[in-house]
């Protein structure tokens, strides 16, 4: 496979974030501040480096918040936001969209993440390497934590042969970055599945032996909790384009989400 096939995204965005509490009381965790700037806006800045501009976002937990930030004008054109009166599952948000992502591929992301790496590369693999048979490319990472997060098993070809989804021994450090590269098989199996709500649980054992994995050796981080959110402060930035003289810039600049974020430094 040597073309780049039309590629869609869906941002997932609407969670409570319930370990960042209170942090998250009055604040989402996608627009959490990374060095000044919201979570959101750099995955933002990455669709738009590798190309990609047409993305769906969800909403849910305050999300007029959200909304308006999703309102600004360097977004407005290309971003369709998707609310959720109930939050629906990665599985059934898939689904709903799924006449926006028909015959795309889709990249799959948790967008309250922290993620830094080389995306293009992560889309070549995809389209050109990953080995045959394999509906799904997975983007992988090293954990610090590997107890909390979904280990996976490899075989020769980097080929998801086991999970091992938050155990107290799991067996390495290989972790799930909840990022993905899905092909339209997906979306149709998903179609067929109207009672599978959980992507991870549900969708993914399905396809063990079928999932390549890509691997992010640069910065990945569940900001969750408060001590992550906070290293993630430190961390290398990749380069934003758009302004930060705006008026919801401005507006954010004076929330004091970063005072309650920084304040211990």
């Amino acid at each position: 496979m040597n073309q780049r096939p039309d590629i869609r995204a869906l941002l997932l965005s609407a969670g409570l974030g319930t370990r960042l509490r209170p942090l998250t009381n009055n604040w989402p965790k996608c627009l959490m501040p990374i060095n000044g700037r919201p979570l959101l806006e750099y995955w933002l800045q990455t669709l738009d480096d590798i190309g990609i501009h047409h993305a769906v976002v969800n909403t849910h937990y305050l999300s007029e918040l959200v909304s308006k930030f999703l309102k600004r004008p360097q977004y407005a054109s290309w971003i369709k936001e998707v609310f959720e009166p109930e939050l629906l599952g990665t599985a059934s948000s898939l689904r709903q969209n799924q006449a926006f992502f028909k015959n795309a591929t889709t990249l799959l992301i948790h967008a309250d993440n922290w993620c830094h790496c080389n995306f293009s590369a992560f889309i070549e693999y995809h389209c050109k390497y990953r080995p045959d048979n394999c509906p799904i490319t997975m983007m992988t990472f090293d954990t610090e934590l590997p107890q909390s997060c979904g280990i996976v098993e490899l075989d020769s070809q980097n080929r998801v042969i086991g999970f091992h989804e938050k155990v107290s021994n799991p067996p390495g450090n290989r972790a799930n970055a909840a990022v993905y590269l899905l092909e339209p098989e997906i979306l149709d199996w998903l179609e067929l599945h109207p009672e599978i709500s959980d992507f991870s649980t549900q969708v993914l054992p399905q396809f063990v032996g079928r999932i390549a994995t890509w691997h992010n050796d640069v910065i990945h981080r569940d900001i969750g909790t408060y001590s992550a959110l906070r290293k993630a402060q430190l961390d290398p930035l990749p380069l934003l384009n758009w302004p930060a003289a705006d008026s919801w810039q401005k507006e954010f600049d004076d929330n004091p989400i970063h005072s309650l974020v920084n304040k211990d430094k």
